[in-house]
């Protein structure tokens, strides 16, 4: 009956131990939602600003917003189970769009308004979706 017992207190303390570790790894969700609407300006900023100054700005600013992202994941107590995983490919993906938005904007689609706002939100699409999906399973 001991024995009973101590295996019921174990699985309690699991149980507190995973419902502590779901209720804080909802920090991803919002992270992707970040990036995702850093895309939103971003993207028309790179392709629209010409010049050093455009250049300098758009790059001070990706920069400061990447580390402030970086830094909040760093101090996050809980990682989501898999997340180098999701979080590379989501990057992975975002980086093929960003690049094909970057080559098609500056050869194609030169100071094209319409182009930068159909781009934007694609760029932002990878992590979006990925955003949508972790606060689903939170």
């Amino acid at each position: 009956m001991r024995e009973q017992a101590d295996a019921a207190a174990v699985l309690k303390g699991v149980a507190r131990i995973e419902a502590t570790a779901r209720g804080r790894s909802g920090w991803y969700a919002g992270y992707l939602w970040l990036f995702a609407v850093w895309q939103l300006a971003l993207v028309p900023a790179v392709l629209l600003w010409h010049g050093p100054t455009g250049t300098v700005v758009s790059a001070l600013a990706n920069a400061l917003v990447v580390m402030g992202l970086s830094l909040f994941a760093t101090r996050q107590p809980v990682v989501p189970h898999g997340y180098g995983g999701r979080h590379l490919r989501v990057i992975g993906a975002w980086a093929v769009t960003y690049v094909l938005a970057l080559a098609l904007g500056f050869t194609v689609f030169v100071d094209s308004v319409a182009f930068a706002a159909a781009a934007a939100p694609a760029c932002a699409l990878p992590a979006s979706a990925a955003a949508w999906r972790e606060a689903r399973s939170v």
